[in-house]
């Protein structure tokens, strides 16, 4: 597994919504529910507890005991709400956070070594992992695009990606 106490980032408090408090999140998860499970939140180096979150326009609207007026919301303007990788729910087999894949190093099922994972996107259809390969002098790196599938990533572990060759550009 990762690193248990690595940072992961849940949401981003966009700015004040009302006068009592409330902030208005950016979700970088699986919606304003997902942010019940987790009661207190790191907040660049403070700690903000949750009393309330309900979903919103493209987001969510939330309250913390911490806050209680607009003006302490609204000085909380483009702060990340972070939780320790150890406090997210464990993984059924062959499940695994995007976060935990990014920077792993990638290898072809013929051993070549390939580069590493950049990101993991979704366009709707399933996960793809963006792979950059290593720079070749005076150029700058090549990325390319692998679905997450059994087919295309045969495997994977807390220390590796295995890319199918076929599905290598």
């Amino acid at each position: 597994m990762a690193d248990a106490n690595r940072p992961i980032t849940l949401a981003a408090i966009a700015g004040a919504h009302g006068v009592r408090g409330e902030v208005r999140l950016k979700l970088f998860g699986e919606g304003a529910e997902a942010l019940r499970a987790f009661s207190v939140f790191d907040a660049g180096g403070r700690k903000l507890t949750l009393k309330s979150v309900r979903p919103a326009n493209q987001g969510a609207v939330a309250s913390f005991a911490e806050v209680t007026d607009r003006s302490a919301a609204e000085a909380l303007r483009g702060t990340v709400l972070t939780v320790p990788r150890s406090a997210l729910p464990p993984l059924a087999e062959g499940e695994y956070y995007h976060h935990d894949l990014i920077g792993l190093p990638c290898v072809s099922t013929d051993g070549t070594v390939v580069g590493h994972v950049a990101a993991v996107e979704n366009f709707g259809a399933g996960d793809i992992l963006e792979v950059e390969k290593p720079a070749e002098a005076g150029k700058k790196p090549a990325r390319f695009m692998v679905p997450m599938t059994q087919r295309a990533v045969p495997l994977w572990t807390a220390d590796s990606v295995t890319i199918d060759a076929a599905f290598i550009e």
